[in-house]
């Protein structure tokens, strides 16, 4: 397929997907070139960072994190404002909306540790609507054994989240599934759906990028301002500043607000 060919207005059944059952695939959408750049580069910061990576934001039993991405290289950057992707985010959240956070994820071999079911930042529809999404990219193939996302297709209608009350009232009619795909491949997802990594049951690593997504009247999970260098915010384009979020005054006061930030990390 071609790039255009990815657009939501030229795939009316994905769109009615990602409405109905929370989240959708775009497959193989990353060309070779892209995706050979981000695989490289993904591993050589997870090599330079060592025991350290991921400390900018928490850590994770059974996985490697990086945090802070979009410091860490031009390439991120770009992704960040990736129009065919951020035209699926403004279906879930409408037009307002910024990066929350860049985070790699790393989901080790045998790890024997499966995410709960959460929703991003603990956070269920309010009266504006939906207000979380998540991009996943996956830098692997995302199979049955190597620890792919799980989720709940439908769940983000149902207003709450997947306490395991919640979890055993709607298991009838809300099974939980993987989520599968070529590497490459992008997964938009509502964040109010209820997800988690699974397990990995491989002797392979699967690493994927997490682009994070909420509207602009929602603190950001990772405080783009404070985080990015005087040099990395002067070299930003107006498109890369808008969505960081980096001259909005309510984005700075809601940094500092004690909303939840995690769905399940403490």
């Amino acid at each position: 397929m071609k790039e255009g060919d990815f657009q939501p207005s030229n795939n009316p059944d994905w769109v009615k997907e990602l409405e109905n059952n929370g989240y959708v695939i775009l497959p193989g959408y990353i060309d070779p070139d892209r995706l050979e750049r981000l695989q490289s580069e993904t591993e050589r910061l997870y090599e330079l960072e060592g025991n350290e990576a991921g400390s900018e934001f928490k850590t994770e039993p059974g996985s490697i994190r990086l945090a802070n991405l979009v410091q860490k290289s031009q390439i991120f950057r770009e992704l960040i404002i990736d129009p065919i992707v951020l035209a699926w985010v403004e279906i879930v959240l409408g037009r307002d909306f910024k990066l929350s956070s860049l985070n790699a994820r790393k989901a080790l071999p045998g790890n024997g540790v499966a995410q709960p079911l959460h929703c991003d930042m603990g956070g269920i529809p309010d009266e504006m609507g939906y207000w979380v999404c998540n991009t996943i990219w996956m830098l692997d193939e995302f199979r049955n054994d190597n620890g792919p996302t799980r989720v709940v297709p439908g769940s983000h209608l149902l207003g709450q989240l997947p306490t395991p009350e919640a979890i055993a009232k709607h298991s009838p009619t809300h099974e939980e599934i993987f989520v599968l795909g070529p590497v490459g491949s992008v997964v938009i997802i509502n964040a109010h759906l209820w997800h988690g990594g699974a397990k990995n049951e491989s002797n392979e690593s699967r690493t994927a990028l997490h682009s994070f997504y909420v509207r602009r009247d929602k603190p950001q999970q990772q405080y783009q301002k404070e985080l990015l260098s005087n040099e990395v915010q002067e070299s930003l384009n107006k498109k890369q500043r808008s969505v960081l979020a980096l001259d909005d005054p309510l984005n700075d006061e809601l940094a500092h607000s004690d909303l939840p930030r995690s769905g399940f990390m403490k």
